[in-house]
């Protein structure tokens, strides 16, 4: 499977129709990740069981070489003891025989070991390209999705203000800021017009305090001098 054509489950009438329905990208690039990392998982999960039969094989290959190596010590020891007159010659001849036949039956299974443990290693290097090849896709992938989520911050707030300044009604904010600065040039003149008034009030009541104070000092004049003429004082001194 192309590990690719997973990400946006390209192939799928349903990721077709998403796509072209423009559903949210980080949703869909999340669940292709979720995706990846399941591939992810079962990869490692049958390159663990490969590296495993590998090891086995390995080890079962071992096992008939050793005792490939023994028969053919025990075939040895068999013809010796014969030589020394321990055994008779025919039985050590028989006896050596079959060793040498389970020696040549362990060596074909540990040829056959060999070739397993050499097959499955090949099938786990495999494996483990995909699990690398994985391994950086979803790095990718996780670098991309944090891009588009700046990406898609961005542009929500770029075109949430975008929407906002749409919706302004320039014309009509002039008018009222026109309005407004007329009202206040209204405000203005009736505040200066009201102080006209109150200064005219205050230079006609200034006006009439100082004629009645002139007219006080006038009269406060003819009776000081009536009350002299009384005393009186206004004759000059003997």
């Amino acid at each position: 499977m192309n590990i690719f054509s997973r990400l946006f489950k390209i192939g799928q009438s349903e990721a077709h129709s998403a796509v072209n329905q423009l559903e949210d990208p980080i949703k869909l690039t999340e669940q292709g990740l979720r995706d990846l990392r399941q591939d992810l998982e079962k990869s490692l999960h049958a390159l663990a069981e490969v590296k495993a039969l590998a090891i086995r094989a390995r080890n079962e290959a071992e096992a008939f070489r050793a005792k490939a190596l023994d028969y053919e010590n025990k075939a040895v020891l068999l013809l010796q003891r014969a030589h020394k007159g321990d055994l008779p010659a025919a039985e050590a001849d028989r006896l050596a025989s079959e060793a040498l036949l389970k020696k040549t039956e362990n060596e074909a299974h540990a040829a056959r070991a060999t070739a397993d443990q050499e097959k499955f290693a090949a099938s786990a290097a495999l494996l483990d390209q995909n699990v690398q090849q994985l391994k950086q896709t979803i790095s990718q992938w996780d670098n991309e999705l944090k891009t588009l989520k700046a990406r898609v911050t961005v542009s929500t707030a770029t075109k949430t203000i975008n929407q906002q300044l749409a919706q302004i009604d320039s014309s009509g904010t002039v008018a009222l800021l026109e309005r407004m600065k007329e009202k206040i040039a209204t405000e203005e003149a009736l505040a200066e017009s009201y102080g006209e008034i109150a200064q005219e009030s205050r230079s006609v009541d200034q006006e009439i305090d100082k004629a009645l104070q002139a007219s006080a000092g006038g009269q406060a004049a003819a009776d000081l001098q009536a009350l002299k003429e009384k005393l009186g004082l206004n004759s000059p001194p003997q």
